[in-house]
């Protein structure tokens, strides 16, 4: 049976999108079958990260209205084995997803896949609450400043209170929490919050910590998850992100400054 795993903020432009690419495509490089779900009806943006854009024909709110079944929907992606995409409707609004069509879908899908990965809107919508309302795992993801961390909390009290799992009086869902476009530097100025301020406020395991990269931006634009440039920070860094959530211990990297040699102190290397 697969687990459900829901990529949420409570703000918008933290890089949920990037982050449930990359999640997912990671998941599938380590052999499990995943597929990653765009919940974001009427501003569909997953198939462009995923580069597969052209090849939207049929999306999720078809498959919900019995339009077209699952097999014609879902996109296998070209790069990785055990990898499909299943994209949101462009011209459609929130109101299309109901608690039993996503329900109905997501089953179907459990049968034949490990990991089910649902891309949600921001905020507490009805896109975000149908995408978090089934999540057994929850990866909350923020960026380190103040108003961010504050909305992400109320995510936090909403997927305790508010999903499938809070309803029935189940094991809660496993919150991992993911900080985004974290820059040492500015963390030093006290320009930002530092890992610590954070990890304290929303009191939630960490899972990852993704570096500020020139690299997220190009990947995007090329339509590329930024896992697959294994030599960019922010690459490594959702690859260990990846592997934390299967259970695996790393040690976290890019969270300090990087401290100049010699020479490049004295000619400004």
């Amino acid at each position: 049976m697969a687990e459900i795993i829901v990529v949420t903020s409570g703000k918008g432009g933290v890089g949920k999108t990037t982050t449930s690419a990359a999640i997912a495509t990671g998941l599938a490089m380590q052999g499990k079958r995943t597929v990653v779900i765009d919940f974001d009806i009427g501003l569909r943006n997953l198939d462009l990260i995923m580069g597969c854009e052209r090849r939207v024909v049929y999306d999720f709110v078809n498959v919900i209205n019995g339009e077209a079944n699952l097999s014609q929907a879902l996109i296998k992606d070209k790069r990785v084995d055990n990898l499909y995409i299943l994209p949101a409707s462009q011209t459609r609004d929130k109101d299309a997803l109901t608690k039993e069509g996503v329900g109905k879908i997501l089953d179907q899908l459990a049968e034949n896949h490990d990991y089910i990965v649902c891309d949600s809107p921001a905020g507490i919508e009805a896109g975000a609450m149908m995408a978090l309302y089934f999540a057994d795992i929850a990866i909350i993801t923020t960026n380190p400043e103040v108003s961010s961390v504050r909305d992400s909390d109320r995510i936090i009290g909403m997927l305790q209170s508010r999903s499938r799992r809070a309803e029935l009086a189940l094991e809660p869902i496993k919150e991992h929490l993911l900080i985004t476009r974290y820059v040492p530097e500015r963390v030093e100025r006290g320009d930002m919050l530092s890992v610590e301020n954070i990890t304290e406020i929303l009191a939630v395991p960490l899972a990852g910590v993704i570096p500020e990269s020139s690299a997220v931006l190009k990947a995007s634009n090329s339509g590329q998850p930024v896992i697959l440039d294994t030599e960019s920070d922010a690459g490594q860094a959702y690859a260990d992100t990846v592997a934390r959530i299967l259970g695996e211990e790393r040690e976290f990297r890019f969270l300090t400054v990087e401290k100049k040699g010699f020479l490049s102190r004295i000619f400004g290397g």
